[in-house]
């Protein structure tokens, strides 16, 4: 009898690449660490990472089936389709609730990594020396990053490139957002929203950021692979702190504290004010609710993954 585990396994992977685009859409959120709790992360690397001299080399001798096998195409497409699906479809969804109730969405998110903390870290096998100092490292990096500036919205082809190329390295390394790091460099709303909302009619801005993104996927698997069949235990301990990181980055009681506005009038928070939710206010209790709600998702789709397997 045939595993109906593995006869779903395909609309289960385009289920957790509609999660991972969905991440990428929201500043803060990582489709790493999607990919890493849903337990794909590995199997995206490698299989990205087999995009090499040989794969290309099949496919230009007509060898399309050697070609599939070898570079694990059903599983890319499967993840790349939901990914591609998630981002067109939500990000107007999403521009909608941050405009309705910006701080329950923070709030989800946030429910939501807080519970990945102890899913991922959990898969180190061995919390030596090298792991903590790893953890300590990440953590620090990732909280380096809410102290950054925004910069100016820039449309030439060669930052929109490096965009790509660096949006797309921060949404592989879980904790790490491919949308926060598209704030700072001033983009966001230019590629995030505008230009994923309507791609057809953006496809001069989107073009230059497909082909830088591609590029970065190639040369960071291969980075990552190394790493992690190399020094397996730090690599994850490492991804760990770029999870615990970036709470700071998505803490739902954050205010403004200083913003500049751009050159095209935008505009854009440089700094913000952290504090801690006052239980009186009744907002603040639908806003802790909700991160509940996040942890109980996660914690729910652990579960059901682990049984799959």
């Amino acid at each position: 009898m045939d595993n109906p585990n593995k006869k779903n396994k395909p609309l289960f992977t385009f289920l957790k690449g509609m999660g991972m685009g969905a991440a990428n859409v929201i500043p803060g959120v990582s489709g790493g660490t999607i990919a890493l709790i849903t337990g794909i992360y590995e199997e995206l690397i490698n299989s990205i990472k087999s995009f090499n001299l040989k794969a290309i080399k099949l496919l230009l001798t007509g060898k399309f089936k050697e070609f599939s096998s070898s570079v694990n195409l059903s599983f890319l497409f499967a993840v790349f389709f939901g990914v591609g699906i998630s981002i067109i479809s939500l990000a107007k969804v999403l521009e909608y609730l941050f405009e309705k109730n910006e701080m329950l969405v923070w709030a989800f998110f946030f429910g939501l990594i807080l519970a990945s903390v102890y899913f991922v870290g959990k898969m180190v096998r061995k919390w030596d020396f090298y792991s903590f100092l790893s953890l300590i490292i990440g953590t620090s990096l990732a909280v380096s990053l809410a102290f950054l500036e925004p910069a100016n919205q820039n449309s030439s082809i060669w930052y929109l490139f490096l965009c790509g190329v660096v949006a797309v390295a921060s949404m592989i390394l879980p904790g790490l957002s491919g949308s926060y790091v598209l704030i700072l460099m001033g983009n966001y709303q230019l590629i995030m929203l505008k230009s994923a909302s309507d791609p057809v009619s953006n496809i001069d801005i989107l073009f230059p950021v497909i082909i830088g993104a591609i590029i970065g996927f190639l040369v960071l698997s291969h980075a990552i692979s190394y790493v992690l069949n190399r020094f397996y235990n730090p690599t994850i301990a490492l991804l760990t702190g770029f999870v615990v990181g970036s709470l700071l980055i998505i803490w739902p009681w954050k205010i403004p504290a200083e913003t500049i506005i751009g050159r095209n009038g935008e505009e854009k928070v440089v700094s913000y004010l952290w504090k801690f939710p006052s239980l009186s206010n009744i907002d603040n209790v639908f806003a802790i609710g909700t991160i509940i709600i996040g942890v109980c998702l996660v914690y729910m789709l652990e579960k059901i993954g682990s049984r799959l397997k």
